[in-house]
């Protein structure tokens, strides 16, 4: 998948080059006319009840309220926040970006992106759409705390790119928390500018300062942003496993003496007992709880496993159901979408469905197949 987005850079040179160091330009990485064209951003805003936050409105470096561009849904949906098509057009005749949010949950090319993405980056990713009308920019120049993929799939537009001025910044270190010296970076000689054509993709590491303008014509552009974990983000699932271990040693819950005046004489041995608590924290598991959390699996149609259960047959062909993250703890099978207690004789069996060796339902287990068909864990295998 990668390949796809770098023009045929390996992952290793990809890795050890370029992620998370520097902004690479690469042109002609492929034809995404399969991803996003404006059909389906006319289909999307005008056709399929798109509702905020799933849609926001860009213009003169700000945001636009949802009421500018929303409205009740009339008869039979009675929902107040609606896309207008007819105030949205307005919008965008006068100047205004379009920006498609989290579209990886309501586009299904753009979702089987997000998802085999995801998988084999070990990062959780996300998909917005940008719609500028010509000539114009939707925002001015900023850093993202995730890393991306612009893929630009219609029309041209032009983007400056700076370094940083904090470098890899963290969620909650946004760019306004640096905007003075943003701005003056943003003067500087910039490190890329340069035009996009249908088919080129811009890769920035976080906090790699960007701004982009359409140009003559209407430019269409995915963004891919991969939420990476961090070495903070272990740190951080360390002193939490480090302070749940604390809450049960009744010393550490024990009261500060009598008229104390503040922790000075017990910070040294508290630090000490923390230290240790810290030798001997497992941030493991909940590193993989958090990470289970930041994407969804893969699509299931609930119709399709009802047919898949009702007719389930050892000949019937099912595999994992992608993008699960499961992972076998003993003999509990834990997934993004449930935590299975298995039963002895079933764990070689789910080992083996986990390292891609099953085909049939057979090769499973009728029961066992069964069981993992109603969790949500297995599906109909496709032809």
């Amino acid at each position: 998948m990668e390949t796809r987005l770098t023009g045929g850079l390996s992952r290793e040179e990809f890795a050890r080059d370029v992620w998370a160091r520097r902004a690479l330009l690469t042109r002609g990485a492929d034809d995404f006319s399969d991803l996003l064209t404006a059909r389906a951003v006319d289909e999307l805003v005008a056709r399929r009840g798109l509702r905020t936050p799933f849609l926001r409105v860009a213009k003169n470096g700000g945001t636009l309220p949802d009421t500018a561009f929303t409205a009740p849904a009339g008869v039979g949906a009675t929902i107040g926040d609606q896309v207008d098509d007819t105030a949205l057009w307005r919008e965008f005749a006068d100047g205004a970006t379009l920006v498609l949010q989290a579209l990886h949950r309501t586009w299904a090319p753009v979702g089987d992106l997000v998802t085999a993405l995801g998988t084999e980056l070990g990062h959780p990713v996300q998909a917005n759409a940008y719609i500028t009308p010509p000539q114009n920019r939707g925002f001015a120049a900023h850093y993202d705390v995730h890393d991306v993929f612009v893929l630009q799939t219609e029309g041209t537009k032009r983007w400056t790119v700076h370094p940083p001025v904090h470098t890899d910044p963290l969620r909650d270190q946004p760019w306004n928390d640096h905007r003075r010296a943003v701005a003056d970076a943003a003067r500087r000689e910039p490190y890329l500018d340069t035009v996009l054509a249908p088919g080129d993709v811009l890769y920035l590491p976080r906090g790699w300062l960007h701004a982009a303008e359409a140009q003559g014509e209407i430019s269409i552009h995915l963004t891919l942003g991969v939420h990476v974990w961090t070495r903070y983000a272990v740190a951080e699932q360390l002193v939490q496993a480090a302070l749940a271990a604390l809450r049960d040693d009744p010393w550490a819950r024990g009261t500060l003496p009598l008229g104390t005046d503040g922790p000075d004489d017990e910070t040294d041995r508290v630090r000490a007992r923390l230290l240790a608590a810290l030798a001997d924290a497992d941030p493991a598991p909940r590193f993989h709880r958090a990470r289970r959390a930041q994407a969804r699996p893969a699509p299931l149609g609930p119709l399709a496993q009802y047919a898949a259960a009702r007719d389930l047959a050892t000949t019937t062909p099912v595999r994992l159901r992608a993008a699960l993250d499961a992972r076998l703890d003993g003999a509990r099978l834990v997934t993004r979408v449930c935590a299975l207690d298995l039963p002895e004789d079933d764990v070689p069996a789910v080992a083996r469905l986990l390292a891609g060796e099953v085909r049939t339902a057979g090769d499973l287990g009728l029961a066992c197949a069964g069981r993992l068909l109603r969790a949500g864990v297995l599906v109909p295998a496709g032809p």
